[in-house]
């Protein structure tokens, strides 16, 4: 069992920063793939960024060179982050952040769930 929960959402302008963290702890934790995944409101829930214990990242395209995914193991807990550059309207979403010992890539098939975090690009 893995929990994982959410933080850093808020409420931004068009071209701000954002960087949103999740922690991560439960067994086996630090062999996780984890995962940054997004829903707007009547949308389907999709993936943004993922990240292996291996160093192997991959990003949506609508977030390349835009977004940043990375993982730090501190005192038994992981810790993965996004940073989030340039923000756009578009970027609006609830980000969830999921861990999984299957690689599902930007598929949200992902075990494990945080709760979300909102994120609001205002133009």
């Amino acid at each position: 069992q893995v929990q994982v929960a959410e933080s850093g959402g808020g409420s931004v302008q068009t071209g701000d920063s954002l960087r949103l963290s999740c922690a991560a702890s439960g067994y086996g934790y630090s062999s996780y793939y984890m995962g940054w995944f997004r829903q707007a409101p009547g949308k389907e829930r999709e993936g943004v960024a993922i990240s292996s214990s291996f160093g192997e990242s991959a990003y949506a395209e609508s977030v390349k060179g835009r977004f940043t995914i990375s993982r730090d193991n501190v005192k038994n807990t992981l810790y993965l982050y996004l940073q989030m550059n340039s923000l756009q309207p578009e970027d609006t979403a609830m980000y969830y952040c999921a861990a999984d010992l299957t690689n599902y890539w930007l598929l949200p098939r992902y075990k494990y769930w945080g709760k979300g975090t909102q994120v609001t690009v205002s133009s």
